[in-house]
């Protein structure tokens, strides 16, 4: 910033922070509502029956797609990354993502064949310029004040659940019930209330992200002596080819099983090379590539740089399977709770459930209209109009909770048990409320755990209980085991080949609170162990790789979701929950195993 400082944003108070970042909070809010909503329902729309809106699709062909564009969502953080840093800065690439995706959302409420690929298209590039832009802003904003940057990242942090929560609960709900476009249509309505109510208020931002960041005013840390080692031609021809043939892979996957349903044999790779396919042998040359760059690479360093890079790399490696095993919540644990779960509650239970879904949905909405109040008596008179856009975008809000509640509490469906049940009892007929609870709901599971338990995982790890960073990483992988080992001991009695099944709730519930856990293990500490390992002017790069990794981990959900009916028919359901519950618990062991080594590596970071 040329003539303002971030101390400046400090004259205006909301809750001891600027409200500056409050516009970010509900920018990001409506973002992960319209994310999250959306990719709740991908899935279950690919694979539902033509009658009923959705395009029949096998599960390997829905998961491969799925695993796609995921993977290329994070992917493309890189280029939105660079755009920012280097052309547009971050402010313009939030309003050109926000944008995008806005155009994706609403695209693919058509439900037509093109409309929804080019949804998706618009999405992942969306999601490239956005998301990684937020937090680059907040980070310039805390500039001069890091000791209140881990509160701020909190607060933003409670912001990205609380959109995922109502996006999966509001857009899961009219997905499923009423119907695709509508559930993807209100997605791109609250997409483009976030990008105008950032646009009608960026000047609250003062000169923060209007232009890239000029090299010479990037700090270096004066502790960072190591040699710099910049790209050469060769090197940059080697990612280049890389990332390539991983892009076209990427693709390919789910293109080939697509033409299959029209009756095409498409396939970019379609050759064989010593047993292999021309599908593997493309990612595999990809994956070796890259690696014998960065093992070149690493020889360029000193070595307690070289050391260090080392360990992010591990963690890395690690967090691939991590987020492989995790994604199944949109994907095949979605597809669990709608063909195996016993959804359907009666009596006693159906009341219960809809008074705590009442609860759920009604209770965090006072909590962040409270926020929102608190933020309009510092910005109301200045940025009239965007509040009132935010305030709409409320109000619409309300009304489809309070339509969903009540039409939940008034037109729930009933079944009557006739006297041949009950002559027993020597009664004719009784009828017992009944509820059916969508197949999306148990995702929002996640983020109400998430804001439960981050403050208890917070004080841990800043207590002199803080586990080492290998420890963090082998409990998340446990408790990722004991999520899956709870759903395959529900599914044990689950026949192969079963096409339906009345598997209680409770297991799904313990899955979902089982991987919170291990995601407050893993998740927030990534990126905190990259920026301490990393010299000051290799975190870009490093960030980039951490991307890759997750990108690489959420293909791989896609990928063994791909898998899940062909096991089940083969071996049984459980067998699948099983196999990926022992991968987290090898990579547990593992992880520890290596401990003494990765600490040695870190050279007293913790």
């Amino acid at each position: 910033m040329s003539d303002q400082t971030s101390n400046d944003f400090f004259k205006t108070n909301v809750l001891g922070h600027p409200a500056a970042l409050f516009i970010l909070f509900f920018t990001e809010m409506w973002e992960r509502f319209s994310f999250y909503g959306m990719r709740s329902l991908l899935v279950l729309f690919f694979m539902a029956p033509i009658i009923k809106g959705g395009w029949e699709w096998e599960q390997a062909t829905a998961s491969s797609l799925f695993g796609t564009y995921v993977g290329l969502v994070y992917l493309s953080t890189m280029m939105g990354g660079y755009f920012a840093d280097k052309v547009i800065g971050f402010r313009w690439a939030v309003v050109l993502g926000a944008t995008l995706m806005t155009l994706g959302h609403f695209s693919m409420a058509f439900e037509s064949t093109v409309s929804i690929y080019l949804g998706l298209i618009l999405l992942v590039f969306g999601n490239g310029f956005f998301k990684p832009n937020m937090t680059s802003i907040i980070s310039e904003m805390y500039k001069d004040h890091p000791e209140k940057k881990d509160g701020a990242y909190t607060i933003f942090y409670m912001g990205v659940n609380a959109g995922a929560f109502f996006g999966i609960l509001l857009c899961g709900y009219l997905g499923e019930k009423v119907g695709w476009g509508y559930g993807f249509g209100l997605a791109g309505i609250f997409m483009f209330f976030g990008t105008l109510q950032f646009w009608l208020s960026q000047n609250i931002f003062g000169n923060i992200g209007l232009k890239p960041i000029a090299k010479d005013k990037i700090i270096i840390d004066v502790n960072d002596s190591d040699k710099r080692v910049p790209f050469e031609y060769w090197q940059l021809g080697m990612v280049g080819v890389s990332i390539i043939l991983a892009m076209m892979w990427l693709i390919n996957s789910p293109a080939t099983k697509i033409a299959k349903i029209y009756g095409s044999s498409f396939n970019m790779f379609n050759f064989e090379l010593l047993g292999y396919s021309g599908n593997t042998v493309a990612i595999l040359s990809a994956l070796v590539i890259f690696l014998i760059l960065v093992a070149y690479r690493l020889t360029q360093y000193s070595k307690v740089t070289r050391e260090k890079l080392m360990a992010v790399l591990f963690f890395a490696f690690i967090t691939i399977f991590f987020w492989a095993i995790f994604e199944q919540s949109p994907n095949s644990l979605t597809v669990f709770a709608a063909k195996y779960t016993n959804r359907v509650l009666t009596g006693d239970s159906s009341l219960m459930f809809l008074i705590m879904n009442s609860m759920l949905t009604l209770v965090p909405l006072i909590i962040i209209n409270w926020v929102m109040f608190k933020l309009f008596k510092n910005t109301f008179k200045t940025y009239t109009v965007a509040s009132i856009f935010l305030t709409i975008s409320f109000v619409i809000i309300w009304a489809i909770a309070l339509w969903m509640l009540v039409k939940d509490y008034y037109t729930a469906g009933y079944i009557t048990l006739d006297d041949g049940v009950l002559s027993f009892l020597k009664i004719d007929k009784v009828t017992i409320p009944l509820t059916e609870v969508p197949a999306t709901w148990f995702s929002t599971l996640n983020s109400l755990f998430i804001i439960t338990l981050a403050p208890l995982f917070s004080k841990i790890w800043e207590s002199k209980y803080n586990p080492s960073a290998n420890a963090k990483w082998a409990i998340g992988m446990v408790l990722l085991g004991l999520g899956m080992v709870a759903v395959a001991f529900g599914s044990d009695g689950i026949a192969p080949g079963a096409q339906t099944a009345s598997v209680s709730m409770i297991w799904l519930i313990l899955v979902y609170l089982f991987h919170t856990m291990g995601e407050l293990c893993v998740s927030p500490v990534g990126l905190s162990y990259v920026s301490k390992l990393v010299p000051a002017r290799m975190i870009a790069f490093m960030f980039g790789v951490w991307y890759l990794a997750i990108a690489i981990g959420m293909k791989g959900a896609g990928v063994f979701g791909e898998n899940v009916e062909q096991i089940a028919e083969k071996n049984g359901i459980s067998y699948f929950f099983w196999m990926l519950a022992i991968i987290s618990f090898v990579l547990a062991a593992f992880s520890l195993v290596m401990s003494p080594f990765i600490k040695k590596l870190m050279h007293g970071v913790r």
